[in-house]
């Protein structure tokens, strides 16, 4: 990679790690503070958010009709995720070890804390658990998907790519057949 890609992505580092620290100084006005991994609210806090929560019969009664009639859909859904997440278990466990890939760790991606909120209601709740458990394995798929790529075939396409995983940025660049010879084991290394 040139020096100017370099830069750019020093500051692109740069700025993720400015909003975190701005995302940082914002939590820290919400009045909680982590406990066993846990959120724990003042109890102020608490008892205002029990105050706000909209009660399960209001918010049905008041819940659009065709929110309604997709949720069976929706909810279906989880099957393939829960099969997703199996099979992602079983091909890094049995993948990773032999290719000397650190394994992904799940629970870095499957993040399940939003239904602990007291604002929420059941269906809100159920919601969150849902939403989090989807996006968190997606996340651990495309962390797993994008170390396989790295030890495989670390090389950029020659069309430029949306949302690509972190690991893409390392990747060699389209048709530089000797950059990929000279760097496929070091960066098969980074993945130790």
């Amino acid at each position: 990679m040139n020096d100017e890609i370099d830069r750019l992505f020093a500051r692109l580092h740069a700025l993720e790690d400015a909003i975190e620290q701005r995302l940082d100084a914002h939590r820290a006005g919400l009045r909680y503070r982590l406990a066993k991994g846990r959120a724990v609210f003042d109890a102020e806090v608490a008892q205002l958010y029990r105050r706000l929560r909209i009660g399960l019969l209001r918010y049905l009664r008041e819940a659009p009709w065709r929110h309604v009639l997709v949720a069976p859909v929706i909810y279906a859904v989880v099957v393939p995720i829960a099969l997703l997440d199996l099979s992602l278990t079983v091909y890094q466990l049995a993948c990773f070890p032999a290719w000397g890939i650190r394994r992904v760790v799940r629970g870095e991606h499957v993040v399940l804390d939003r239904h602990r909120l007291g604002y929420l209601n059941a269906i809100e709740k159920l919601n969150c658990l849902y939403c989090g458990y989807a996006n968190g394995v997606l996340s651990f798929a495309r962390e797993i998907a994008g170390r396989t790529e790295q030890f495989w075939c670390p090389i950029r396409h020659a069309t430029a790519i949306r949302g690509a995983h972190a690991q893409y940025r390392e990747f060699v660049d389209h048709g530089d057949a000797e950059g990929y010879r000279a760097q496929l084991e070091e960066l098969r290394g980074k993945l130790r």
